[in-house]
């Protein structure tokens, strides 16, 4: 899979640009706030259906903008597509693939696939469990659809259990009459998850050891570990039926915590993923390069996977990473890219100076020069 182009309008401070991409490596030069991250942005989003920054929809649109479009034309092992986005200020957003309006994002989610590894992502190993859970759910929606939709669900379901609880505190009757049916659906949406990371954890897990083993010379061996918050074995996950039945046992035994709390206090919204160096918690033992040689590592067994899945491999997308890496993993991370399309932001003009076939795009002002 490679991105041909991609057409952007009113985005951040991108008035009107249309950047074209060759098939190998691509670099984004320019000084620092030229707009080099915005257009990896725009080229991310159709992948996920939101900002790798995190941003809201105001954010993204330019301002004194009422709208931003973005239009993707990529192609995939079987023949060229597009996805074609239009964000708005004041209602819904417009999401349209192959000229074709698209009613819900899982009806996009897959179709361009992305991998994007940023300088976030090299504190992914020693920061909270929110950032590894953000890891799976975005690597799994990309390769399962389905999977979001379910993440959609629970975070609705979630979401109206929450406000249930925080009314019980003056009042429970509504809380008492409604709640075994709101737990019910969670429990169920609660096992889908679970185990589609736990398959998805199990199938990382080699690729990061293979990757690591390469980038390290087999001096250290890393380990994942799905750390789901039922408290079950590993294997347990793998019986939706057991799961649904135990995560509903628990969210229905501790009502009274929960009100006291405010919250839910069971649920794949408390999960980890595990991540060890010989035998130790990479998070609390590894060193800053160790950590940053994990994260890497996670980030390219992604894309073995979704190639793997889908035969070709995704468009990697690098914001500014490069500079975060020593010369050892630079090195490495020149020889993984190599026969795959790879978009990179850099300040450094000379960046892989001595590859051929890599394009370099100057980047000015929201403004973009091949």
């Amino acid at each position: 899979m490679y991105c041909k182009k991609i057409n952007v309008r009113g985005f951040r401070n991108i008035e009107e640009a249309e950047v074209s991409f060759s098939e190998g490596v691509n670099i984004l030069v320019g000084e620092n706030a030229q707009g080099k991250t915005n257009l990896l942005e725009a080229v991310f989003y159709p992948s996920v259906g939101r900002s790798f920054r995190g941003a809201h929809t105001p954010e993204m649109i330019g301002f004194g903008k009422k709208s931003a479009e973005i239009l993707v034309d990529f192609r995939d092992s079987k023949r060229d597509q597009n996805i074609k986005v239009t964000l708005f200020k004041d209602k819904q957003r417009k999401i349209e693939k192959n000229g074709i309006k698209m009613d819900k994002l899982s009806d996009i989610v897959g179709s361009f696939r992305a991998v994007l590894f940023c300088p976030e992502h090299l504190s992914m190993i020693k920061d909270g469990p929110s950032e590894r859970r953000v890891y799976m759910d975005m690597a799994i929606s990309r390769m399962y659809p389905m999977y979001m939709h379910s993440l959609q669900k629970y975070s609705y379901i979630l979401k109206q259990r929450n406000a249930l609880i925080k009314g019980a505190y003056n009042d429970r009757r509504a809380f008492d009459a409604t709640v075994e049916l709101w737990s019910a659906q969670l429990a169920h949406e609660a096992a889908i998850i679970a185990e589609a990371r736990l398959k998805f954890v199990r199938r990382v897990s080699g690729h990061v050891a293979d990757i690591f083993a390469e980038m390290t010379g087999e001096r250290e061996i890393p380990t994942l570990r799905y750390n789901g918050c039922s408290g079950q074995a590993e294997d347990e996950y793998l019986d939706r039926e057991a799961t649904e039945e135990k995560y509903f046992s628990l969210l229905m035994s501790s009502h009274d915590r929960e009100i006291a709390i405010g919250s839910t206090l069971y649920g794949i919204h408390k999960d980890d993923l595990d991540i060890f160096l010989n035998g130790k918690s990479a998070r609390l033992f590894a060193s800053q390069g160790q950590q940053r040689s994990l994260a890497l590592a996670l980030k390219l067994a992604e894309g073995e996977i979704c190639c793997e899945e889908f035969g070709d491999n995704p468009v990697f997308l690098f914001d500014d990473v490069l500079s975060e890496l020593d010369e050892t993993r630079r090195d490495y991370l020149v020889h993984k890219i190599h026969g795959k399309q790879v978009i990179i932001t850099s300040c450094e003009a000379g960046l892989f100076s001595g590859m051929d076939g890599v394009k370099r795009i100057r980047v000015e002002s929201g403004e973009y020069f091949e």
